[in-house]
C-alpha cells in the first residue's frame, strides 16, 4: 500500500489491520474443518441463556456478541465486563436457569478473565466456553470447552484482527444454532467482497487524517452497532493518546452534542433498520460544524451530503454480517493518527499486551 508516511512499512499494527479478510476466511475454514462448532453446539445444547464476559477490547466484542447471539438466535444473550462477577457477583444474576457462560481472552491469559471462568465454574456450576487465539493456554484449562483461533493472533499490542475474527466466529456458531444456513455463507462473501476494498480504505484513511485534526473523537452507534462503537472509540484511544466518547446515536441529542464543533470528529455507524432516524443526527451534526464520518452499507443522498468521509460496504449480506468490517475504518483511524501524532501504535503508552494481575 502506498503510504504517506514511510514509518507504517513496517507496522505490525497496520499488516494485521489489513490482513484481516484473508484472516477471516482461514479461521472460519479451521473451524469447520474440524467440527469443533459442531461438539460446542450438542454439549451447550440445553443452554437458553447465554452470558458473554471479557475485558477491554474483549468486553465490546462480548457486548456485540450478545447483541449477534440474540438477533439470530432469538435467545436472552447478555454481557459484563470479567470483573463484574468477581466483584458484583449478586448483580450478575449468575442463577438464572439454563445458564452459558461464554469468556473471551485473545491471550487466553487474562487474569480477571481466568478468575471469572473458575468462578462461574466452580463456585455457580455454570458451564463455560473460552474463546482465544491462543492454541494452548491457561483458560482452555480451566473452561469447559474452548473455540481456539490461533489464525487469527497478533504480534501488537492493540487488538484488530483477533476482535473481528473472535466476534465472526462466535456470529457463525450463533447462526449454526438457529439452524441459518445462509448466515455462515454470507460471512465467506463478506470476507471476498471487502478485501476487495481495504487497501483503498487505508489510503482514504491516510489522506482524510493528513488533512484534519481534531480535540475530540466521538464514536455513535445503535442496537448491534453500539459495541463496534464502543471498540472504534477505544481503538482511536489506544493508537494516538485521543479523547475519544461513545453514545447510542439519537442519545447523542440529549445533551452531549454540546461538544459539537470543527474540532469534534464523530463516526457514524449506520444501521439498515434504523437508518432513517440516524440520518437524521448525522444531518444535523453536521449543521452543527463537526466532521462527520459515515460508515454504511449503501450511502443515500442525505448520508453524502452530510458526511466528510463515506465508507460503503455495498454487499448484499445481512447486517450483523456488517460488523466486523463496519470496525475497520476506525482501526485505521487510530493507527493513522497515531503515526501523525508521533506515537508507535505497536507499542502504545502506557500499556501491555496482556493484563496479567499478582
Amino acid at each position: 500500500m502506498p503510504s504517506l508516511n514511510p514509518q507504517t512499512e513496517h507496522s505490525a499494527t497496520l499488516d494485521e489491520i489489513l490482513s484481516q479478510p484473508d484472516v477471516w476466511r482461514k479461521s472460519l475454514q479451521e473451524l469447520n474443518r474440524d467440527q469443533l462448532l459442531e461438539r460446542v453446539l450438542t454439549q451447550t445444547e440445553s443452554r437458553k441463556e447465554w452470558l458473554f464476559l471479557g475485558c477491554g477490547t474483549s468486553f465490546y466484542l462480548a457486548e456485540t456478541a450478545a447483541a449477534s447471539w440474540t438477533l439470530l438466535t432469538g435467545q436472552r444473550a447478555r454481557a459484563l465486563p470479567a470483573s463484574e462477577p468477581l466483584l458484583f457477583p449478586n448483580a450478575a444474576f449468575l442463577r438464572a436457569p439454563h445458564l452459558q457462560a461464554v469468556v473471551i481472552s485473545r491471550s487466553g491469559r487474562t487474569s480477571e478473565a481466568l478468575r471469572a471462568a473458575n468462578l462461574l465454574s466452580r463456585e455457580h456450576r455454570i458451564p463455560t466456553l473460552g474463546i482465544t487465539c491462543a492454541s494452548l493456554s491457561a483458560l482452555a484449562e480451566v473452561c469447559d470447552l474452548t473455540i481456539p483461533l490461533p489464525v487469527a493472533d497478533e504480534k501488537s499490542t492493540v487488538m484488530t484482527r483477533s476482535f473481528t475474527s473472535m466476534l465472526l466466529a462466535l456470529q457463525h456458531l450463533a447462526a449454526r444454532k438457529a439452524g441459518n444456513q445462509e448466515f455462515p455463507a454470507a460471512i465467506e462473501a463478506m470476507a471476498g467482497h471487502f478485501a476487495s476494498l481495504i487497501h483503498l480504505l487505508a489510503e482514504r484513511v491516510e489522506t482524510f487524517v493528513a488533512d484534519h485534526t481534531f480535540s475530540n473523537y466521538v464514536f455513535l452507534g445503535q442496537g448491534p452497532f453500539h459495541g463496534i462503537a464502543r471498540e472504534g472509540s477505544l481503538k482511536v484511544t489506544e493508537m494516538s493518546c485521543s479523547y475519544g466518547q461513545v453514545f447510542h446515536t439519537l442519545e447523542f441529542r440529549h445533551g452531549p452534542k454540546a461538544i459539537v464543533g470543527p474540532e469534534t470528529c464523530l463516526t457514524f455507524y449506520l444501521s439498515e433498520g434504523g437508518n432513517k432516524a440516524e440520518c437524521e443526527v448525522l444531518a444535523e451534526m453536521k449543521n452543527l460544524g463537526g466532521v462527520t464520518i459515515a460508515i454504511c452499507n449503501r450511502a443515500n443522498e442525505t448520508i453524502r451530503r452530510s458526511s466528510d468521509f463515506v465508507f460503503e460496504l455495498g454487499a448484499d449480506i445481512p447486517e450483523l454480517a456488517m460488523l466486523a468490517p463496519f470496525i475497520v475504518p476506525s482501526q485505521l483511524l487510530g493507527f493513522f493518527t497515531g503515526i501523525k501524532k508521533g506515537l508507535n501504535p505497536d507499542h502504545p503508552r502506557n500499556l501491555t499486551r496482556v493484563v496479567i494481575l499478582d
